[in-house]
């Protein structure tokens, strides 16, 4: 890491800019500058249920995501870069695939919730799939890497997957969507 930060008040922001990692300024309510935002919000997500009781392995599995996250939000921090690659979207299937042998398949429509750590994992699968949203946006104007995209669907499916296999770690079922004039 080049420069490190010794000084976070900075004041440069005051006038609604920030700066890019490559030295360019751009708006605070740019698009880069929006999937920024969400890639950090994801993140933080995953923070609060880090911040809950998990299985070691799941724990050391959402930190690794975690800085892979910070990896990614570099990338789109300095345009035309890429961090993300094919390594990073396989290691997300591999884990997923892991996470759903043994699970019911499913015949119904889930509900987010069941215990503290799946219903925090179902919130951050929905911020994953607005971070998703506005990456897609962004690559519609801008040059983005391909693997940025596939990452956070990955990401987001993992994640459902991950909600589900927390329950049945409790020995909870999924919440299941009732059809109207069934509930």
């Amino acid at each position: 890491m080049g420069n490190r930060l010794s000084k976070i008040v900075t004041r440069t922001g005051d006038g609604g800019t920030t700066g890019l990692g490559d030295g360019s300024r751009v708006g605070k309510d740019s698009l880069r500058i929006d999937c920024i935002g969400e890639i950090d919000e994801l993140n933080s997500a995953l923070g609060v249920l880090l911040a809950e009781h998990l299985p070691e392995n799941l724990r050391v599995d959402l930190t690794r995501i975690q800085n892979e996250l910070f990896d990614l939000g570099g990338e789109i921090c300095i345009p035309g870069s890429a961090i993300i690659g094919e390594a990073h979207v396989a290691g997300l299937e591999e884990l997923a695939g892991r996470l759903n042998d043994g699970l019911d398949p499913l015949r119904n429509f889930i509900l987010p919730g069941g215990t503290r750590a799946a219903a925090l994992t179902h919130l951050a699968r929905a911020v994953c799939r607005r971070a998703e949203r506005r990456v897609v946006h962004l690559a519609n104007s801008e040059p983005v890497s391909e693997f940025a995209r596939k990452y956070l669907n990955r990401l987001s499916d993992l994640l459902f997957i991950l909600a589900r296999a927390l329950n049945r770690t409790e020995g909870l079922s999924d919440v299941l969507w009732a059809q109207p004039g069934k509930r």
